[in-house]
This record gives C-alpha cells, sequence and structure tokens, in this order.
C-alpha cells in the first residue's frame, strides 16, 4: 500500500492571495519523519516495480556489455605532458594520468593499456574508500606542471574540501581548505591559487587567494554582494591572465589580473550594465570580447590589453547565428556558433587567410572545440557526437585542413551506426512557432512504435542531438527516442530562450505537447513516455496537468515541481538568482499569478494521470528533494490514475548516484519502468 503522508497544513498570503500547503513539513530534513516517509516511499516504489527485478537486471547487463570497461581517453597536451583519464574494469571512478610529451600528435592508444611511463596524478577509487558517494570538484595542474589542485565531496552536497599534491615528490601538501565551490584558478608561477566559496544561500560570491605554504589567512580578493550574481576564476589559455567573472543570469562583469602578479589588483574590464553579457580570452596582442550590447545574437569586439574596454567590432551580429563562444590561439581563432538548431566550429586564421567553417556530412550532429589547452598549436581539438555516432574525438589540422579522427567512443556488441538512422521533424506550436525534434530509430522499426520523447527548454541550455549507450536497450526493443527542442533552451538562438522564460515560460510546456502531438499525428509514435529532469522536470510536472491523456508514462528526475513555493522563499539556495529566469513572484503580483497557474504541485487536479515515476536525492542542493516528495503526496491525494511513485536516493546530489556501475543500475532502473510503460 502507498504511503500516506501526514497533513499539516501551513498557511501562506501572498497579494491577498491565500495558499495552504499540507506537506510542508517534509521540508524539514532533520526530522526523523521526514526520513521514515522517504523511507517508506522507497518501499513501496521497491514493491510497485518487484516485477521489473529480472528486467532491470537485463538491462544493466545490456549497458555493462557495450561499454569497454578499461578505456583511456586521448590525451590532450598542455606544456610539457600528454593528460588523459582512463578507467578499469570493475572500478567505479576514473584515473587521472599523465606522460610526457614528444611532438604535437598524442601518443598512441591501446585498448586496457596504460600508456608507457605513465604518471597517477589522482585515482578517484583510492580517493573514493568505501563511501557510498564521491565526487572530485576542481582538478587543475599549475603551469609549470609541478603542481596539482584537487577538490573532493563525499555526500553530494557540493561542498568540497580542496588539496594540493606536489607532481615531482608526489606528496599531499599540508594546505587543506574546507567548504569550497567547483573551478579556481594558478597564478602564472604556480605558487598561488584562487578560489571560490558559497553563502549560506549556496551562491558562489567570494574569491580567495590561497598562497601555498603560507601560514598566513587567505586573502578574500573579491565579494560579490547582490545576490543575483555567481563569481567564478579562470586562467587564459595563454596563462598570461587571471580571469574574475561575476554573472546573473542576464548581466555580467569582468575583471583581470595579470597572472604573474597575484598580490596585484583586478579591473574592471566594463562595469555591469542590466541586461549586457560579455566574456573575453586573451588572444596574445590584445583580448577578444564575446558580448550582447546591441546584439541578441551576440558579436565579437577586439579590444587592446591597455583599455579593455574599448571594444571595436570583429565578427558582426547574424540574426540566423548565435555566437557561443570564442577561443584564441596564438595563430588562429576558433568560434562556436549555433545556426539552424545545430552546432560549428568557424576558424578565422590570423594570416590574413579568408574565414571559413568546418563541414561535417551528417544531417544531425553536435560539435563543439575541447582539450585545447596549448595557446601556440597547429590544431584544433574537436568533440563530436550524433545519434548514431558515439563521442568522437578530432583533431582539425589547421595547415591542411584535415579532420584526423584520434578516437571514437567504442561500442561493444557489434554496434553498427548504419543499423540505425536520425530524423528532424517540426512541430508546429500553439502560436505557429515551428519547433524542431529530433529523432533516432533502429532501421526497420514498425510505426507507430513505443516512443520516449525527451524535453528540457530552460536556461538556454540546448539538449543537442547525442549518442547514449543505454539508450540502445530501448532502440533494439523498437522505441523511437525524441528530443523536443522546446523554447526556453537555445537550440534555436537567443531569442528561442527568451521567448520561453519568464510571462512566457508557457510556451516551454505548450511547444512539448505540440511535439508529443505532432508525432502521434505524424504516425511516429503510439504510446509516448516523457522524461526530464531538474527544470526539465518542472516541464514533465507542467504537461502532466496540461495533457495527461498525451502520456503513457512520466519520468521526472530531481524535478523542479514545487515552483512558486520555492521561487517565494529568499532563504532557499538558488531562489534570489533565479528571478531573472522565473519573474520575482515575491514583489510583483503578476509573475505570482502566472507563476502559480502552471506551477506542477499547485495545478493538480482530480483528472486520471498517467503513471509517474520521480526521482530525486537527498542531498540535492539544487532542487531539493522535498519538491518531488510534495508532487507526489499531492497526486496520490488529489488526483485519479497512476500509480504515482518516488524513489529517493539517500546519500546523493543533484547528479545521482556517483559512482558509474551504480549510475547504470539506476539507469536500467529507470529504462525497465519505461520498457513496462510501454506494454
Amino acid at each position: 500500500m502507498a504511503p500516506v503522508a501526514k497533513k499539516v497544513p501551513a498557511e501562506r498570503t501572498h497579494h491577498g492571495d491565500t495558499v495552504i500547503d499540507e506537506y510542508s513539513w517534509l521540508l524539514n530534513k532533520d526530522d526523523p519523519d521526514t526520513i521514515a516517509y522517504l523511507e517508506a516511499e522507497n518501499a513501496y516504489t521497491r514493491e510497485m516495480t518487484a516485477h521489473l527485478k529480472d528486467l532491470q537486471d537485463t538491462v544493466f547487463q545490456e549497458i555493462k556489455s557495450r561499454t569497454l570497461e578499461t578505456d583511456l581517453s586521448v590525451p590532450t597536451r598542455k606544456g610539457a605532458w600528454w593528460y588523459y583519464g582512463r578507467t578499469e574494469e570493475g572500478k567505479q571512478y576514473g584515473i587521472q594520468c599523465r606522460v610526457a610529451a614528444d611532438g604535437d600528435s598524442p601518443p598512441e592508444l591501446k585498448a586496457g593499456e596504460p600508456l608507457p611511463g605513465e604518471q597517477v596524478l589522482l585515482d578517484g577509487n583510492e580517493l573514493a574508500g568505501d563511501s557510498p558517494f564521491f565526487s572530485i570538484g576542481t582538478s587543475a595542474v599549475s603551469p609549470d606542471g609541478a603542481r596539482l589542485a584537487y577538490s573532493t565531496d563525499y555526500t553530494g552536497d557540493e561542498r568540497f574540501t580542496l588539496r594540493f599534491k606536489d607532481l615531482v615528490t608526489g606528496e599531499i601538501l599540508p594546505d587543506e581548505i574546507p567548504g569550497v565551490f567547483y573551478g579556481g584558478a594558478w597564478s602564472a608561477d604556480g605558487s598561488t591559487f584562487f578560489y571560490v566559496t558559497v553563502n549560506d544561500a549556496w551562491r558562489p560570491y567570494r574569491v580567495h587567494r590561497h598562497t601555498l605554504g603560507s601560514d598566513e589567512p587567505d586573502v578574500v580578493v573579491y565579494q560579490e554582494d547582490d545576490e543575483r550574481f555567481w563569481v567564478g576564476i579562470s586562467l587564459t589559455r595563454s596563462k598570461r591572465y587571471l580571469v574574475l567573472s561575476a554573472s546573473s543570469k542576464i548581466t555580467s562583469e569582468v575583471r583581470v589580473l595579470d597572472a604573474a602578479d597575484p598580490a596585484g589588483e583586478f579591473t574592471v574590464v566594463r562595469p555591469r550594465r542590466t541586461g549586457v553579457e560579455y566574456g573575453l580570452d586573451h588572444a596574445g596582442d590584445g583580448f577578444l570580447v564575446l558580448h550582447n550590447e546591441g546584439a541578441v545574437n551576440f558579436e565579437l569586439a577586439t579590444a587592446p590589453v591597455t583599455d579593455p574596454a574599448a571594444w571595436t567590432p570583429f565578427i558582426g551580429h547574424r540574426e540566423d547565428t548565435r555566437l557561443l563562444d570564442v577561443d584564441a590561439f596564438k595563430d588562429h581563432i576558433a568560434v562556436h556558433f549555433r545556426r539552424d538548431g545545430l552546432t560549428g566550429i568557424r576558424i578565422l586564421p590570423r594570416d590574413g587567410r579568408e574565414p571559413y567553417e568546418i563541414s561535417f556530412p551528417e544531417p544531425l550532429y553536435d560539435v563543439t572545440p575541447s582539450g585545447n589547452a596549448e595557446f601556440e598549436t597547429g590544431r584544433l581539438r574537436l568533440s563530436y557526437t550524433s545519434m548514431v555516432t558515439p563521442p568522437s574525438v578530432y583533431d582539425y589540422d589547421l595547415r591542411t585542413d584535415e579532420l584526423i579522427l584520434l578516437k571514437r567512443k567504442p561500442v561493444l556488441g557489434g554496434y553498427d551506426p548504419a543499423d540505425y538512422e536520425q530524423f528532424r521533424e517540426w512541430a508546429t506550436a500553439e502560436d505557429g512557432t515551428r519547433v524542431p525534434i529530433s529523432i533516432v530509430v533502429r532501421k526497420g522499426t514498425e510505426r507507430p512504435a513505443a516512443t520516449l520523447l525527451y524535453g528540457y527548454g530552460s536556461y538556454e541550455s540546448s539538449i543537442d542531438p547525442y549518442f547514449s549507450v543505454a539508450r540502445l536497450s530501448l532502440l533494439d526493443r523498437g522505441f523511437v527516442f525524441a528530443i523536443a527542442h522546446v523554447r526556453g533552451g537555445g537550440e534555436m538562438g537567443r531569442l528561442w530562450y527568451e521567448n520561453g522564460k519568464l510571462t512566457r515560460k508557457k510556451n516551454t510546456f505548450t511547444d512539448f505537447v505540440a511535439c508529443a502531438r505532432h508525432l502521434k499525428a505524424e504516425g511516429w509514435s503510439s504510446r509516448i513516455i516523457a522524461r526530464g529532469g531538474s527544470a526539465g522536470g518542472l516541464l514533465m510536472g507542467a504537461v502532466a496537468n496540461l495533457a495527461p491523456e498525451l502520456f503513457a508514462g512520466i519520468v521526472a528526475e530531481v524535478p523542479f515541481v514545487d515552483a512558486l513555493n520555492t521561487i517565494l522563499d529568499p532563504s532557499l539556495p538558488l531562489t534570489v538568482i533565479e528571478w531573472d529566469e522565473w519573474g520575482n513572484p515575491l514583489h510583483d503580483p503578476e509573475v505570482y499569478a502566472y507563476m502559480k497557474s502552471y506551477s506542477p504541485y499547485e495545478n493538480v487536479d482530480g483528472r486520471p494521470y498517467p503513471p509517474i515515476l520521480a526521482v530525486t536525492s537527498l542531498n540535492d542542493t539544487r532542487v531539493f528533494y522535498h519538491e518531488p516528495a510534495k508532487w507526489i503526496a499531492r497526486l496520490r491525494s488529489a488526483a485519479t490514475g497512476g500509480p504515482f511513485l518516488l524513489k529517493t536516493e539517500m546519500g546523493a546530489g543533484h547528479g545521482g548516484r556517483s559512482g558509474r556501475y551504480d549510475s547504470w543500475r539506476e539507469e536500467a532502473f529507470t529504462l525497465s519502468w519505461i520498457i513496462d510503460r510501454a506494454g
């Protein structure tokens, strides 16, 4: 029998509206009743999915058998070393390594074998020990290659402890700093490390300077008091400048400091102005500045080192092209962009040759520069994937214009990309907007077929076409897999995002419903299971209220389903910085009314809902466990249909379980539920 959450009504009034929240008691993580309730929910979910045990085991073995468990990544050149990661069969975590560099071409890889002369920097398995959760937040080698800064988390709350390792002697240095955030940056000489800490609302707001071996307290070099802004620190590829960024959802401000003078003062590039976002990279003879001042899809400017606020246009704005990022090198510039729902790379040689774009043969794909640590190089490292092509690493030779495939992720068991096909469809939204859908299916699959439809649609995050080993367990059972590229994401440029946020947020939800209806109308889909996580979990809760009849099941992972109550409470982590994304219902009655009209928890009614599986983690600091717990409790109390299941990982954070075998088992559990719901 399903657990019944006790009802302890809590009353709140905003803008003259009084709301009763019967399940607000679940916010108290320290209450034994809360833990007991979550454990009871887990027991009920185990009971309701017990018949899937054999299928779960089968899917897990399928994922495992397709994965080369002992493997190496393609080495990345940084200074005098090639850096890479590898995994070993039977071990949960990766191992970070390096070998001495000799020439521009990476060393030849042999599956299952460490490279000759290997030095192990970090072994995640040794660090994890017997801990049920383990994560590395930062791993940064000093510019001279002599020291490693790394940070670890053993609970999933994303509060890391920072340590330092002497890579010459192998010694762990006595310096130890608890409570740090992701990232960090070395000074040019490797004597100083800059790191970030968070405040009580989990907002990264301070940058500290730590001098290794010093007994003096670490210096706070910057504190951001505006609660909408996050801070970060990085070192340019040229190793010449430290870049300190303060950014809200819609505004940014950058400071720079000569990396050879870590005790110096950071200089503001341009003071923040609401709505203007910018970032920069050092190009040797000046800065490259990517900004959106008067350019909704961003444009690229140059600026002298002596006056970084003096921006001269370099690549102008285009309505059909969103500039995503710029990477500066000694002899060329690489611009990462998005056009027609796909990513691309534009090369700007610095020897006077005409700019050009790198072409790729597939109709759907995703490409991004990655692993380009060296400033002086004749190659550009690229990561490439599609719905049928496993993740691939290329070097693009700028002298010969040749794409050199260095590695394609092995998929064992006879996988052949030619056995699958990918498509791009376009649904028509309620307002006439055409919404892209990416589809992959095994050739010969009879249609209409059971379909897993995935969506996200927030923060301008794009869910680009991607490959998944686990997904093959669906495709080989005759499923269609589709991604709905709904507004609120960034797939079609900045305006695609702007038209799916604030008081246009409902476009995200109605776009997804339009995609589901299109797949049925065009003969692709019979039974549709919807899936989304985090802000995509909000999407799942919203479409459950909008069109429950369309879906045979819904998977909502770490779902943001109690959106209104969360965004009303500025004491909760992340709330204030989220006001630029969702609006401020605390002070604006129109925003309050609009959010209340779509927030999933607020809009559960007595209609029949499809079966729903909500998955969450007790230590999640981004979307608290209580949101899906309250939502499932209200569904059981107010709705019909179901069943409604809640699964809480009691020792993990926002990303779920940390070990790769553990995460495969979690995915096998979810996929078995999806297969079962598809009949």
